[in-house]
């Protein structure tokens, strides 16, 4: 018999999507709308009015893998093994990950390495929005809320949808040509434009707007996003620097000490937003420092995180004694780097 994680478990009730889909479209409206059923959980991602992600914690994953499989071949600059690349990264211990749509991490990822442009990120994103409003749209009851702030805030937007087009499309069942979309790349690169807010379709039989529908791609004038301050400590200056190379400098500035003593100091200077120190320092270790830091007020909450060579039992009840919020061990890859700073800036 399945049963309802608990997790899961809300009071369900009879739900009009629809409605809800038009109470975010409010150019007004910066947040996630996320509905809640027997069967899984869908998160609709908006910026002003505008749709920047959805997910479906059911097929997270498998969507992405499908269209980036097509997508391979048709991008030269995209891999053909290029699933199993972000299945290694992002898909590990999915179960127990902290990031409720890490799939639009891996897109941010595919952008960064340069494997997919920002528009055909943009392009990747409406097909993957159509497939999970398609069955929201058929969802009879459930329950829902509005999350004002979310992960995505301060990670790159690559597109701006408009939700009323993709709910005709969805309810028409119009599917979208990737390929015809992609010939269109330099179009919609000249051409992007912000629209006003949409109502949404009341029925399936209002016609189906044939207009692009990527209003603005990412741009620093057009997002703001804050920069992280990431303050690293080691004595392996070569770990330091592949700490700096694995971060896009438009979303964090690294600052990189080899001498425990002087970090300490420029830590209490500098407040930055996470820390990572490395456990086999001389003078002041990475416990060391992090028990110092956790009897500083301003530095209970502060994300640590320990780089070691080894972490076994003993080692994790020590970090866990000093009030680390998690550890990496040497040698670590971008992607391992990556997950657990996202897992501690939202």
């Amino acid at each position: 018999m399945n049963t309802i994680p608990i997790s899961r478990y809300r009071f369900f009730q009879k739900l009009q999507p629809i409605t809800l889909l038009k109470k975010i479209t409010n150019n007004s409206f910066t947040g996630c709308l996320q509905v809640f059923s027997e069967s899984g959980a869908w998160s609709i991602y908006m910026d002003q009015g505008k749709l920047i992600y959805a997910g479906y914690s059911e097929e997270m994953f498998e969507p992405l893998y499908r269209n980036l499989q097509q997508l391979s071949q048709q991008i030269s600059t995209l891999p053909l093994g290029i699933n199993e690349q972000v299945r290694m990264i992002f898909e590990k211990d999915i179960e127990n990950q902290s990031i409720p749509n890490p799939d639009y991490l891996a897109i941010c990822w595919l952008v960064d390495q340069k494997y997919i442009s920002h528009v055909q990120a943009a392009l990747l994103i409406e097909k993957l929005a159509l497939e999970v409003l398609q069955p929201l749209l058929n969802l009879e009851y459930g329950s829902y809320e509005f999350v004002p702030h979310t992960f995505l805030d301060n990670l790159p937007k690559f597109c701006h949808l408009n939700l009323r087009t993709l709910v005709e499309q969805s309810q028409s069942g119009v599917k979208v040509d990737v390929q015809e979309n992609l010939n269109f790349e330099n179009h919609y690169q000249s051409n992007l434009h912000s629209t006003s807010q949409e109502q949404l379709p009341k029925n399936n039989s209002e016609q189906v707007d044939s207009e692009p529908h990527i209003n603005q791609p990412i741009n620093p004038q057009v997002t703001a996003r804050k920069k992280y301050s990431i303050l690293g400590v080691d004595n392996d200056y070569s770990i330091l620097n592949a700490v700096e190379n694995f971060l896009d400098e438009q979303i964090f500035s690294v600052l990189k000490f080899m001498d425990s003593s002087q970090a300490l100091m420029e830590i209490l200077r500098a407040q930055p937003d996470i820390i990572l120190l490395s456990v086999e320092m001389p003078n002041l270790n990475g416990y060391e420092i992090c028990s110092l830091l956790r009897k500083h007020t301003h530095y209970k909450n502060t994300p640590v995180i320990l780089m070691t060579e080894r972490m076994g039992l003993r080692d994790r009840a020590k970090a866990k004694f000093v009030k680390a919020n998690g550890y990496l061990e040497k040698p670590f890859s971008q992607g391992d780097l990556l997950k657990i700073i996202f897992q501690h800036i939202v």
